[in-house]
């Protein structure tokens, strides 16, 4: 009956105004999706101009140069015989709307703007576009002359309708349309839509890749159908890693997965668990109209459904012969556990930040501690990502390393060697620093490959404080040899300071030492805890070019480390997840580390989290938070030991909050992240005696006791 369709859909590495590589990775993903028999191809969000352009979407550039490449893919014999979805801005009477062009055989079929804005979070779509408001209605859109020459037609059908080829009926959602509550693909479905198309710029945060497979997959097991979603993949040039996981779905089954992870801008030769990035499926449609058949409130539903506008297209989906073509049938959607998400993630931003900055590496100092371990071992996943590729044949990967590495002929086979390469290691050690932290860095450094430099700080330390005291006439001392809570603090800092200047000296200058050519990347490895509650040096080493690990917990990053002791037999790293965190930063007690973070901070790691949880996602107050929390921990804590502790965390947060606005860049996992770029909008300047809030605080404690 010719009802085998042939779809694909892609999750392509786009770059925020790359227009030229944009342009290329597109053709290429049609060209593997032709190859493979596909009649129609979906791309991410925004794909043409890339969707990291944030205000550059002001610009008259952004959609002259989105127009000129629209103009090159109609033109490409790539893009014949074959339905093209694409993303790109598009302003229509002087108001900008981020849109879908689909089009074939040089025709433009519809332009339709997305519904439903993403503005939560790190999304801010609002700032530069307008939401789509006329339900299932069309307008006549005036095309630009360069496209006007290439399609013949001055105008095309521009808003909210569905696409009828010869065999079936496709609709289009954007990105948030899927998360909404309202979603399209609900009233399309009722109106005959068998397939259903969502392009996405959706970024990765940890656990968060099933509650988008749910979302497909339920989209279609209440009304039927077949859901195609693609999505961005890798860093775009901010904060964000696009963590792909392009998909196909029909009747509630996933029956094509995409990987989350990988080094490939666009392939279809993966990595064995994911053969392919661009996504090829042949379904049948009489299963979607088989299933449809027997819900009876979907079609009592259906029958009063208020139409949407249909645009006719002489083009089949489906081959007139097709009882010898097989379709294909569901599978099990494999997800990634937390710690494979850290290792793989970063890992995969940090590639293409390397990349695409041109630097010839990375510069990590390395405590020995395990947030600058976690960090150490997300560059050695790299480098075993990047071998990885290499060996499966990918020769992007090939050529950005040897560019990175000034290698014509070098190829990256042992991680090892390849990350003695690209990483160099430092450990800063001070008077105040132990022989065991010294070993664990060392130990370290030596298992994954790194090129590693062991200096001593102490005589800058010295120096600047010689100044201070040339100048005033008084000299510092630390609070164990009689100096005030003040001195203490300011030793400190200087050494974790002076540490941050050396960084910056070494990274540009070691290479050069070495005669090589290049510079370095310096890395920070500030934890989204330790960011939270303000326990770090305004810019000591936490202030870098970027953090892979400023958006994960401590939690998170001691399971990670445990993760890299039995996937990479990184041995070194046993001694350095048993150790009591701690910044070294005050004078040894007979040897020994008498500072510890936790003791600094009044308050465990534990307890920041929840705290983290409890600020951000539950958008708890201190009063709110109190609440919530003499619940929770009804079993081990008084509401007064509640209150107490509360209480010191809003007072360090928001004594602190100033350091979040200098935050190093970093890889966004962690939905309470304090980020206040643009994820966590707040004051940096507090009343911080909470008088008020911490008083309503007081008299239920007071009610609560006196019921007791």
């Amino acid at each position: 009956m010719g009802r085998a369709v042939t779809v694909a859909t892609c999750a392509l590495n786009q770059w925020a105004l790359d227009f030229e590589g944009n342009l290329e990775r597109i053709l290429r993903s049609i060209d593997i999706a032709k190859s493979k028999g596909a009649r129609y191809r979906l791309g991410p969000e925004l794909e043409i101009c890339g969707y990291g352009c944030s205000d550059h979407f002001y610009e008259s550039d952004t959609l002259l140069h989105s127009f000129q490449v629209l103009e090159k893919l109609l033109e490409s014999p790539t893009t014949q015989d074959i339905i093209c979805d694409v993303g790109m801005p598009v302003l229509h009477r002087n108001v900008r709307y981020n849109c879908r062009v689909i089009f074939l055989n040089k025709k433009i079929l519809l332009i339709r703007p997305k519904i439903s804005l993403a503005n939560a979070g790190n999304y801010r779509e609002l700032r530069w576009f307008t939401p789509w408001s006329k339900a299932r209605h069309v307008e006549e859109y005036f095309l630009p002359r360069i496209i006007q020459e290439v399609t013949g037609r001055e105008t095309v059908p521009f808003g909210d309708a569905v696409l009828a080829t010869k065999d079936t009926c496709l609709g289009a959602e954007i990105c948030e349309e899927l998360w909404a509550p309202n979603s399209p693909h609900i009233e399309m479905g009722l109106d005959g839509v068998e397939i259903f198309t969502n392009s996405s710029g959706s970024h990765h945060v940890l656990r968060k890749a099933h509650a988008r497979v749910d979302l497909v997959n339920s989209a279609t097991a209440k009304n039927g159908g077949i859901y195609i979603l693609a999505n961005q993949k890798g860093c775009d040039g901010d904060r964000l890693y696009y963590d792909g996981c392009a998909m196909i779905s029909m009747n509630g089954e996933t029956v094509a997965q995409g990987s989350q992870f990988s080094l490939d801008d666009v392939s279809d030769l993966m990595l064995k668990a994911f053969p392919q990035e661009v996504l090829v499926a042949t379904l049948d449609l009489e299963d979607v109209q088989s299933y449809r058949a027997e819900i009876s409130s979907r079609n009592l539903a259906a029958s009063k459904v208020n139409p949407y506008p249909r645009i006719k297209v002489n083009f089949a989906l489906s081959c007139p012969d097709d009882l010898a073509v097989p379709t294909c049938m569901p599978i099990q959607w494999r997800h990634h556990s937390p710690e494979e998400e850290i290792s793989l993630g970063p890992a995969c931003w940090l590639w293409d930040y390397l990349r695409r900055s041109k630097q010839a590496g990375f510069l990590l100092p390395l405590s020995g501690g395990i947030d600058s371990s976690a960090t150490a071992c997300i560059v050695y996943s790299m480098c075993h990502q990047v071998c990885l590729a290499v060996k499966n044949g990918n020769a992007d990967v090939l050529a950005d390393a040897r560019r990175i590495v000034n290698d014509d002929t070098y190829i990256p086979e042992d991680p090892h060697e390849f990350c003695r390469r690209v990483f160099t290691t430092c450990y800063m050690a001070s008077e105040n620093s132990s022989q065991d932290t010294c070993n664990r860095a060392k130990l370290l450094a030596e298992q994954i490959g790194s090129y590693h430099i062991n200096l001593n700080i102490d005589a800058a330390v010295k120096a600047v404080v010689g100044i201070f005291s040339v100048v005033t006439g008084r000299t510092p001392r630390f609070s164990v040899y009689g100096g005030s809570s003040r001195e203490n603090l300011a030793l400190q800092n200087v050494q974790a300071r002076i540490r941050m200047v050396l960084a910056y000296l070494f990274a540009q200058l070691t290479l050069w030492a070495r005669g090589m050519p290049g510079g370095l990347l310096v890395l920070g490895s500030a934890n989204v805890d330790e960011s939270l509650r303000g326990y770090l040096t305004k810019y000591d080493c936490s202030s870098a070019d970027i953090n892979p690990i400023g958006g994960i917990s401590k939690t998170d990053l001691k399971n990670f480390i445990q993760y890299c002791i039995e996937n990479f037999q990184l041995t070194a790293l046993r001694s350095i997840v048993s150790a009591p965190p701690t910044a070294e930063l005050e004078p040894l007690v007979d040897g020994q580390v008498a500072q510890t973070d936790e003791a600094d901070m009044g308050m465990t790691y534990a307890e920041l989290s929840i705290y983290g949880k409890l600020r951000k996602i539950a958008k708890a107050g201190p009063y709110s938070m109190f609440c919530k929390l003499i619940n929770i921990w009804k079993e081990i804590c008084t509401p007064r030991e509640v209150a107490s502790k509360v209480k010191h965390f809003f007072r360090m947060y928001s004594v602190n909050r100033h350091k979040m606005t200098i935050l190093t860049p970093s890889y966004h996992a962690e939905n309470y992240s304090p980020d206040d770029n643009r994820f966590d909008l707040r004051p940096f300047l507090y009343n911080t005696s909470w008088s008020w809030q911490f008083r309503c605080i007081d008299k239920q404690v007071s009610k609560l006791e006196k019921k007791e």
